[in-house]
């Protein structure tokens, strides 16, 4: 292992690389252009493909084009220019055609600020374009998260034929960590359904029109057993200190650091907290969320949007248990220690 000192939007440059990624294509917008600028210098010097388009809408289409040619591709933009590329995901969904894609959300709607939000969740996690499709969303922590993240997902694109998504934050590409970076490269393998333009992949066919609704509807049904699939296989949720908590932070992302320092001070303030942390979104960690409701635990979800995520947790704890919200939206994010107060006076409040 060789280890480097880099921010995260550097990491996930380094994990694409790793990754067997052969070609980014990428458009410009804070808090995601850093990814394409250390793109720009590290796919070069690596003999692979960097491409600058004149748009979002063009980057998702040229995804589209050298993933049915087999190519491991990938992009990163933030909510504008994810919220462009919907129609374009739908297409690669419908397609089965396998990308990686990394958000770097910042704060909405419209133009908003440069600040980090989590108000990305429902567009990413729930589809964003037209159809009944899924992307398989993950969430990292930091930097060393965003290089094994981002290298792992072109083998699950591969896998499972879908767009992967990593959902970040401006805070989480900014974080300088060190990294651990593994000395060998995935390259994948030959596609059996891409197009190389070669008598061997001559009778294959990308494409996402079925004009029969018999048709249609049996690609739909596939597409709906690929991502049961995908929630069997790939589910994941990291868990610090719950075997005991009577309290339980639920948070991803940037938020989910803020929680676990919170954790370390309400033990040493003799109450009993925890936090169950998201590495996944889509597949979601339900059985997880439900197993902490089943023990009457009072759970808060702490993130950066307006409750998004939030509604997934209370459809999972199937309400059976309190839950509480600890809500900021544009670009805010609170303290450990307001994190703690607030706790402290719920807890206080449930004791009267």
């Amino acid at each position: 292992m060789q280890k480097r000192l880099v921010k995260g939007n550097e990491a996930a440059v380094l994990g694409a690389l790793m990754g067997g990624c052969t070609h980014f294509f990428g458009y410009p917008i804070t808090p995601a252009s850093e990814i394409a600028h250390a793109a720009a210098y590290y796919f070069t010097k690596a003999g692979r493909t960097f491409l600058q388009a004149e748009s979002e809408v063009s980057v998702i289409n040229m995804l589209y084009g050298a993933s049915s040619a087999g190519a491991r591709v990938m992009s990163a933009s933030s909510g504008p220019g994810i919220a462009l590329m919907g129609e374009g995901l739908s297409y690669l969904a419908g397609s089965r055609l396998p990308c990686v894609l990394i958000d770097m959300q910042r704060a909405g709607p419209g133009l908003g600020n440069i600040w980090p939000e989590q108000s990305d969740y429902n567009m990413v996690v729930k589809g964003g374009g037209h159809g009944n499709y899924k992307n398989i969303v993950l969430s990292p922590d930091g930097a060393q998260e965003m290089f094994d993240f981002t290298r792992a997902a072109f083998s699950y694109a591969d896998e499972y034929r879908m767009s992967v998504i990593i959902l970040g934050d401006a805070y989480i590409g900014q974080i300088m960590e060190p990294v651990d970076i593994g000395s060998t490269v995935d390259h994948g393998k030959r596609k059996d359904w891409a197009l190389y333009a070669d008598e061997e992949s001559r009778e294959n066919l990308i494409t996402s029109i079925f004009m029969k609704p018999s048709s249609q509807g049996q690609h739909n049904r596939e597409l709906q057993q690929t991502y049961r699939r995908v929630e069997k296989e790939l589910v994941d949720w990291e868990e610090i200190e719950t075997e005991d908590a009577s309290v339980i932070f639920i948070a991803y992302g940037i938020v989910s650091r803020i929680c676990r320092s919170a954790v370390a001070l309400l033990r040493k303030a003799g109450l009993r907290a925890g936090l169950l942390r998201l590495k996944t979104l889509f597949p979601f960690p339900s059985e997880a969320v439900l197993n902490h409701a089943k023990r009457k635990v009072t759970i808060i979800v702490v993130e950066l949007s307006n409750g998004q995520m939030c509604q997934d947790v209370r459809a999972a704890a199937q309400y059976s248990t309190r839950i509480i919200e600890l809500l900021k939206m544009g670009g805010e994010i609170p303290s450990v220690e307001e994190v703690v107060s607030f706790t402290q006076k719920t807890v206080l409040r449930s004791a009267h």
